[in-house]
């Protein structure tokens, strides 16, 4: 059986596929009440579309979200919210049928699993789905309006200093080849008290959301794996300060750094980002709301 959705009580569903005529999402769970429009979940979309600069993927797709459902007079009527977005510059072309597996790619997977596969620009295991996601995000955030989350680059091509990477990122792109990079999310202003002691905790299904981006290799939650490799004096503070003890919020900042790996589309292989981190750091900030949006449910439902 294949897995088309995500959560508990807050749940979306994606469906599309890169070169199909739309993708989109459809939030169930979402609180009645909520003002919401287009421009509330386009703002997001924008941060991850393609096309912005030279160093994303040279495809042009407005991300033009519409609301199909779930909306009424401006606010949720706590019905499943349907959203929509087009793709309007897909080249199938680039992807002939009988070329070979690409490396890198769900291609061969894809093959594997369901005996044929979908070789336009990998189908439905294109990043291009995440689109879907960003948008279902921005419901989330409305749900957690008291957080606040932000992501950040803090390395490119194992480089941590930022002034290095322009050039680097103009050398990948002139060489045809790709980087990888690490992405920080802190969210602030999570409450002490949601998550859960044994199957859902907090750190565990923030680390799953992450996990499960396209070119995601690595993922940890606070002091990770610097905790690891440090003695437990030296490491109280930072566990401390991680935002999360036993699966539950403590009301401290919450800390999730997730690494991206080299795009696996170089050279001719179609159009791509040389960093796929760059556009990717908005599909961590959906994720992360939508975990913290349903334990808020969660944790409401079971505790008032």
């Amino acid at each position: 059986m294949s897995i088309n959705s995500f959560g508990h009580l807050l749940r979306f569903t994606t469906w599309g596929e890169s070169h199909g005529p739309a993708i989109g999402a459809v939030v169930d769970g979402c609180p009645p009440g909520i003002e919401l429009d287009e421009a509330a979940i386009q703002q997001w979309l924008d941060k991850r579309r393609p096309g912005l600069s030279r160093h994303t993927s040279p495809r042009k797709e407005p991300d033009a979200v519409r609301i199909l459902s779930g909306v009424f007079e401006g606010r949720t009527t706590g019905t499943p919210i349907s959203l929509m977005i087009e793709n309007v510059d897909a080249r199938s072309g680039d992807y002939p049928p009988d070329a070979p597996f690409r490396s890198g790619h769900a291609d061969f997977a894809y093959q594997a699993k369901y005996g044929f596969r979908d070789h336009r620009g990998g189908g439905r295991a294109s990043a291009r789905e995440t689109a879907a996601r960003v948008a279902a995000g921005a419901v989330a955030r409305l749900v957690i309006s008291e957080v606040t989350i932000e992501s950040r680059m803090i390395e490119i091509g194992g480089e941590a200093n930022s002034e290095w990477w322009e050039a680097m990122l103009d050398g990948a792109l002139e060489a045809g080849d790709s980087l990888g990079a690490v992405v920080e999310c802190v969210a602030q202003g999570v409450p002490a008290g949601w998550g859960a002691p044994v199957y859902a905790k907090l750190d565990a299904e923030l680390a799953g959301a992450c996990m499960g981006i396209n070119a995601v290799k690595g993922v940890e939650i606070g002091e990770g794996f610097g905790g690891a490799r440090s003695k437990g004096s030296e490491n109280v503070e930072a566990a401390r300060l991680s935002g999360i003890d036993g699966g539950i919020s403590t009301g401290q900042p919450i800390v999730v750094r997730v690494a991206f790996k080299p795009t696996s589309s170089i050279g001719k292989q179609g159009r791509h980002d040389p960093c796929v981190a760059i556009r990717g750091a908005a599909v961590v900030e959906a994720m992360v709301a939508l975990v913290l949006a349903d334990h808020k449910l969660l944790h409401r439902g079971q505790c008032g």
